[in-house]
């Protein structure tokens, strides 16, 4: 393993393609596994606190796993946006086999939409999760929690098949088992269309920022607070009650 250090990557490669050489292929996965925890990190935002993190680190592993077997090296593709491409891809096919949000989540879900329902009537305006959680007796913490979760049960399946489109490369070069119909295609294009639709009209300047920065960006809560100077608690605030008006707005729709 340490004399392949020394070794340019693409004879490593040749090594594992040609002769399925065990330390080539251990030298990869140990070169890439920062890949998997990074994935892991970002899928476990939102995430129900039942879903271990554990878990979803082996999907990651098996992710990259697949993606050292299968890369082609003849293409011109990047491996690390193909492994990501492979890594998140297997997180979130176990996430939606797997029923990991439970009955207590899914009632309290359905009462934090009743209350915040109510209110928003009242007061002819989007709520916080503050207000909602004086009214249910619940900690601020907890119905943002509940928020994050309800939100990324409801757009996981979009985020699978949207994933398909991520890049352009991607498109061309990976051959996708599981190939959506193009009315499978044209809805997720819609539906993430008027997605960014609702963001730009409904959302102002600072939580669009937010979005952008967690979900495009891919920086984590600590930097976002960083960089807007502010604590990173307000910062999930912000995040969560973004969520709870987007998922109301989708629901309606």
């Amino acid at each position: 393993m340490n004399e392949l250090a020394t070794v340019d990557e693409k004879k490593i490669w040749e090594l594992w393609k040609k002769e399925k050489d065990d330390a080539a292929g251990n030298y990869l996965v140990k070169k890439y596994i920062p890949l998997v925890k990074f994935h892991t990190q970002r899928m476990l935002i939102g995430l129900p606190k039942n879903v271990r993190q554990e878990d979803i680190y082996s999907q990651g592993l098996f992710g990259l796993f697949d993606a050292i077997e299968k890369f082609d090296m003849d293409r011109e593709l990047v491996f690390e946006t193909y492994a990501s491409f492979r890594i998140k891809g297997a997180i979130i096919d176990y996430l939606r086999k797997e029923d990991w949000l439970s009955r207590t989540s899914r009632e309290k879900i359905k009462k934090i939409e009743r209350v915040a329902t109510q209110l928003e009537q009242k007061y002819l305006r989007p709520v916080t999760p503050k207000e909602i959680s004086e009214v249910l007796e619940m900690s601020e913490d907890e119905v943002v929690q509940v928020i994050n979760e309800s939100f990324f049960s409801n757009i996981i399946s979009v985020e699978d098949l949207a994933r398909d489109s991520e890049d352009e490369e991607l498109q061309v070069n990976i051959k996708d088992e599981n190939l959506k119909t193009p009315e499978q295609q044209a809805l997720v294009h819609e539906q993430m269309t008027e997605l960014m639709r609702i963001i730009k009209e409904d959302l102002n300047e600072r939580e669009q920022i937010i979005l952008q920065f967690l979900y495009k960006e891919e920086l984590t809560l600590t930097e976002i607070s960083s960089i807007l100077g502010i604590s990173t608690s307000r910062v999930s605030q912000i995040h969560s009650k973004c969520l709870l008006r987007l998922r109301k707005i989708l629901l309606s729709k």
